[in-house]
């Protein structure tokens, strides 16, 4: 009888070698995972800090790179070859996994990782063109000797740590997903680039707008979404005067555009509209040591790791510190010793739709009374767990046919829609940062500039000689008005773009009077421009940073750090009064009476701890929900563009009777009023739940989750962050979106900076570097950002060196 417990013994012990050593689902192969040796208890351990000297094969030069008390690595190489190599090593030492994720992410590669939920996602961005753009940006890259050699020095680097992992150095999360990283091609590195296109650049209405007048005619349609072509304090200055434009877009006979409802089922994902920044550079007239500051502080989507890696580069004739994008060599906001710069998203919409005609499938489509031949890119997305996802894109002379009958789903008819997008144009925007990387005065900074394409940005800028200056810069397509807000006409080439705004005609300024220049996301300027610039802009930052830098005089670093943390909302200070005028409150009960002075008494600064803070977005959530949900909500499947905050609120101080006031789908005629005293009713009920719960303050009703890439590792998270600020508002902090990395820098003789981003050096979540600056950036505080020179070997803030050379 003893051979039947034997043979249970061996099935049991058969099982669970095979189960400890096999991914099964989504769960990893927990044997591997939980070994002593190899498994993520290996990655608990801190970096490294007694090994003195790397030799790598294929290295043919040397360097030495210095680590501080955040571990931020200084390098120090002869050559730019060398320091990019060393570059890409060190940055994949700490943050391989996350490179390699983003460059999936943006090649539509995602389902080789995770399996068959993520073909959506992969089939989108590779119709988006993301391939087809990172191929052409590859091009225009290697055809230039200085960014050819910049990335693959770096891919070099890459490869060279990745040759050193073993199974138990991996990464963790490549423990976790049981998979293993592939060698770095240079085309990441363009990949990364049109990741970043996407975010900032990818936003249209085109679909939802042409939607949208199906509905309303061109007065109302204006109303719900207007241009604000006169806004009252552009990034230049209004009343600037322009000179007459050298160009004209020239509108066909017939630009009328056909409204065909047969396309209200397509629907754009468009990334988040809160994609955006604050920059400013105040001249040295309003300083305290007479040197220009200049300051910057990128808003996107937070993440552990960090999306921003930072590092010093000396060379010969460079010597460069900032914000580095993991994948992409060289730095991308900084300083070096002449100058500083930052950037803001320009907003504009560089994305149009066309109507298409097709025959044969999708192998020819008619243009100018002609049938072209279509090339046709089929997309193999491979998928773990199942079978490869084949999908055939037609591209055409505008772009990827992006929607067809087969996409989103198949439809009966032939139903095409080609995408003219800026971002997939022959393009360096590489080059632009590489320049200024060694930038020594205004004209190297407008020489770095001439090239820059997409995503537009505005680029702030300040140096040692006492300049200050911003572009709204990027190619801008030259269009009639309204062009490009609806579908178009595919098959005529009148409807395309006529060329783009000439570089120096793109809004500009230098030196101005009022001593200070900056931007925030704001229309560049205002309407007597003489070139049509459409985009959805904020009204509200920008104001708050202008009026403050036009109060201030013998401005400080601690000043500026105190303006980018600034937690006011001029939005709701305009909004507030507008609320009260249409308040009732004699039905009010005792309860409701007392959250309504706590609101009318609010100074509207969104500290963290702040309650009334927490009550006006929820009251004007509703608002804006009372107010739009029937004008928007046509039916179960078709859903207009929700209206920015700020043309509601601007509606409003305009006209307090607007029709779409009254809701169409009640007999009653409500009023203002009436909307308002039911969204504080709704508010007071909120706030109540949350008093109950201790969470009413926005620290913690809101509050910020800077989340894990995988977005589901909460273990690998910081969560419930107590933070302030939010839409509109300086610091732009929100729940899962806000200030990514906050710059500010003095132009002495010896440069001054300071920064600080939500996480840390390392992507390693056992290493004390992967979230070390998180609390410190929560609380508004700020680093010195040290950049040596060779004779500053001992200084103490090093923690310890590294020598690389060849093997």
């Amino acid at each position: 009888m003893r051979i039947i417990p034997a043979i249970i013994t061996g099935a049991i012990t058969v099982s669970l070698t095979w189960a400890l050593n096999t991914k099964i689902g989504s769960v990893p192969p927990l044997g591997k995972l939980l070994s002593p040796q190899q498994g993520f208890w290996v990655n608990a351990d801190p970096i490294d800090a007694t090994r003195e000297s790397i030799k790598l094969p294929g290295f043919k030069g040397s360097a030495e790179v210095w680590f501080d008390d955040r571990m931020v690595p200084h390098i120090f190489a002869p050559t730019e070859a060398d320091a990019f190599y060393v570059q890409g090593y060190i940055t994949a030492r700490d943050r391989l996994w996350q490179m390699e994720l983003q460059a999936f992410a943006a090649a539509g590669r995602l389902s080789e990782i995770l399996g068959p939920s993520m073909v959506g996602y992969d089939r989108e961005a590779r119709r988006r063109g993301m391939g087809y753009g990172a191929e052409q940006c590859l091009k225009e890259m290697l055809a230039n000797p200085s960014t050819k050699e910049a990335i693959e020095s770096y891919a070099a680097g890459v490869n060279a740590y990745i040759a050193t992992l073993t199974d138990a150095t991996l990464p963790v999360e490549y423990k976790i997903l049981d998979y293993k990283p592939e060698k770095w091609e240079v085309i990441n590195s363009a990949y990364l680039l049109k990741y970043m296109a996407h975010d900032l650049a990818g936003f249209a209405n085109d679909l939802g707008y042409t939607k949208a007048r199906q509905f309303y005619n061109l007065k109302d349609f204006n109303v719900m979404y207007p241009d604000f072509m006169d806004s009252t304090d552009p990034i230049i200055p209004k009343g600037t005067a322009y000179e007459k434009a050298s160009l004209k877009a020239v509108a066909p006979p017939d630009s009328v555009l056909a409204m065909d409802a047969a396309y209200m089922k397509y629907q754009t994902n468009n990334p988040d509209p809160a994609n955006g920044s604050n920059n400013w550079a105040v001249a040295g007239s309003k300083t305290r040591l007479g040197a220009p500051i200049l300051c910057s502080d990128p808003h996107l989507g937070l993440s552990l790791p960090s999306l921003w890696y930072e590092v010093q580069i000396h060379t010969s004739d460079m010597n460069v510190y900032g914000a580095s994008l993991p994948g992409a060599p060289g730095v991308i906001i900084g300083f070096n010793d002449h100058i500083a710069w930052g950037v803001t998203n320009g907003e504009e919409d560089v994305k149009d739709f066309y109507r298409m005609q097709f025959r044969d499938g999708k192998s020819e489509y008619l243009f100018n009374g002609q049938w072209r031949k279509a090339e046709q890119r089929v997309e193999a997305i491979k998928v773990r767990g199942g079978n490869t996802v084949y999908d055939t894109v037609a591209y055409t002379v505008w772009g990827p046919a992006m929607f067809d009958n087969t996409y989103p789903e198949k439809t009966l008819g032939q139903q095409f829609l080609a995408m003219r997008w800026k971002a997939l144009d022959p393009s360096n925007e590489f080059l632009t940062f590489y320049k200024l990387n060694k930038a020594k005065n205004y004209d190297d900074y407008l020489d770095a500039l001439s090239t820059y394409q997409c995503p537009a940005q505005n680029f702030v800028f300040a140096d040692k000689d006492g300049d200050v200056a911003i572009w709204h810069n990027g190619q801008y397509p030259l269009r009639w008005k309204d062009q490009g807000k609806f579908v178009m006409p595919g098959t005529d080439s009148s409807f395309g773009w006529q060329g783009y705004i000439p570089h120096g005609e793109l809004p500009h300024i230098k030196n101005p009077a009022r001593g200070f220049v900056s931007s925030a996301n704001q229309r560049a300027t205002d309407s007597t421009y003489p070139y049509n610039l459409y985009g959805s802009y904020d009204l509200f930052r920008g104001k708050r940073v202008n009026e403050a830098l036009a109060g201030m005089s013998s401005i400080t670093p601690k000043d500026m750090m105190n303006l980018q943390t600034d937690n006011t909302n001029l939005f709701a200070r305009d909004a507030m009064p507008l609320l009260k005028a249409h308040m009732y409150t004699a039905s009010l009960n005792d309860k409701q009476k007392a959250y309504w002075k706590e609101l009318t008494d609010w100074d509207g600064v969104a500290s963290p701890g702040s309650r009334a803070a927490t009550m006006f977005n929820l009251m004007w959530d509703h608002l804006e929900d009372t107010l739009w949900l029937d004008d928007i909500n046509i039916n179960d499947s078709i859903k207009l563009p929700f209206p920015q905050s700020t043309t509601t609120l601007m509606m409003l101080l305009k006209d307090t009777a607007v029709k779409f006031i009254d809701n169409k789908h009640t007999t009653q005629k409500e009023t203002l009023s009436d909307l308002v005293h039911a969204a504080f009713m709704a508010t007071a009920q909120d706030a109540e739940d949350a008093d109950k719960k201790g969470i009413l303050p926005i620290g913690k009703y809101r509050g910020t989750d800077i989340r894990h890439l995988t977005r589901v590792l909460n273990a690998f998270s910081a969560m419930h962050l107590n933070t302030g600020g939010g839409s509109n508002i300086v610091n732009a902090t929100k729940k899962t979106h806000g200030p990514s990395w906050r710059m500010v820098v003095q132009l002495t003789s010896k440069t001054e900076a300071y920064g600080i981003y939500p996480g840390g050096q390392s992507g390693n979540p056992g290493s004390p570097y992967y979230d070390n600056a998180v609390a410190d950036w929560v609380a508004g505080n700020y680093y010195l950002l040290r950049i040596f020179n060779p004779s500053e070997k001992d200084d103490p803030v090093i923690r310890y060196k590294v020598l690389f050379g060849s093997k």
